[in-house]
């Protein structure tokens, strides 16, 4: 029996590079093309292990998503990680939604050193409702994109800026109901907010609990701690790195130039540190800060007095002329 290209013990006749590259770099509107597919082979049997096996295929591990639109009570954004984008998504087929796609036309692409930026103004997410009614949902906004430029091209920031909303019933269902009041008036009424089911919204007001709690489950499941201990760990770690200083930059030691002063400076650094030795003061002048011309008679203080220690760790040192001519250093 002959190996044929499907057989994976297949061997090309034109080398082990003749074979494609498996996963290989593709055009960024086509990853959403290939999310759309995977949506739609989505079943009613589709679990938990189907939907994280969906984010991990699209979205990298530090992935977020972030939804913003405008309600009845004011403006609205909504931040989720990695770990709540799975159920983000199941949680539009639990209100009532059987298929969901997304139509970017006009988008703009941007190419940095590690990603890969798609900006499209005309972006739309549509939905059909089965339940309560068949109705199909154009939600349309601002969708901005970050892939990452690797050969997987995952998707790490996803924002979608709502705008508008339009929510279309098919015309045979309004004839099919023209003489009953009760159920055209039901037609009427919106089934989403924004485009969003309310399974959806309640769950982003939910994330806003959950998000923040995500350091504590990571630590429950990782050191099978109970929630009182991982609370307690965590909080102590923050309070260790609020408390704990920042790092300073090593600096580099100044060099100090000596400064040469006259002698009547020398005079009166000398007599201004005999007036806090006679205060009592803490910090006692050595002797050697006196003037010695004022104390012994035929000795002439020459000006280099420096603020540097000398070689017995005191802080000024004179040299001074002696009657006979020679050089005598006083500390």
């Amino acid at each position: 029996m002959s190996s044929t290209p499907h057989d994976p013990f297949y061997s090309s006749p034109f080398g082990p590079f003749y074979r494609r590259h498996t996963p290989y770099m593709v055009q960024p509107e086509y990853r959403i093309y290939e999310m759309n597919k995977r949506l739609q082979s989505r079943t009613e049997d589709s679990d938990n292990l189907w939907w994280d096996a969906f984010a991990t295929e699209f979205f990298e591990d530090d992935a977020t998503l972030t939804l913003s639109f405008c309600l009845e009570d004011g403006p609205k954004r909504y931040t989720i990680g990695r770990t709540l984008i799975p159920r983000y998504f199941s949680t539009v087929f639990e209100g009532g939604v059987t298929d969901l796609y997304y139509i970017l036309k006009h988008s703009k692409e941007s190419y940095h050193n590690s990603s890969i930026t798609v900006d499209c103004d005309q972006c739309a997410m549509v939905t059909q409702h089965g339940k309560p009614m068949f109705t199909k949902v154009c939600t349309e906004g601002r969708l901005i994109l970050e892939f990452t430029f690797d050969d997987l091209m995952r998707i790490k920031t996803w924002h979608f800026t709502i705008r508008q909303y339009r929510e279309l019933v098919p015309r045979s269902i309004l004839a099919m109901h023209a003489q009953d009041p009760q159920v055209l008036d039901q037609l009427s009424k919106n089934i989403t907010r924004m485009g969003l089911t309310n399974f959806t919204l309640n769950y982003l007001r939910l994330c806003v609990i959950l998000e923040p709690m995500q350091e504590l489950m990571s630590r429950h499941k990782t050191y099978n701690l109970s929630p009182r201990d991982c609370l307690k760990t965590c909080l102590f770690q923050k309070w260790q790195r609020m408390v704990a200083p920042p790092a300073e930059p090593t600096r580099q030691p100044t060099t100090k130039r000596r400064k040469r002063k006259n002698s009547t400076s020398s005079t009166s650094n000398s007599s201004a540190g005999n007036n806090t030795n006679s205060t009592g003061g803490k910090k006692k002048t050595p002797a050697a800060n006196l003037s010695l011309s004022s104390q012994v008679p035929g000795l002439g203080a020459i000006p280099n007095c420096s603020l540097n220690p000398g070689r017995d760790g005191d802080l000024c040192h004179s040299t001074a002329v002696t009657p006979s001519g020679q050089f005598k250093e006083k500390h």
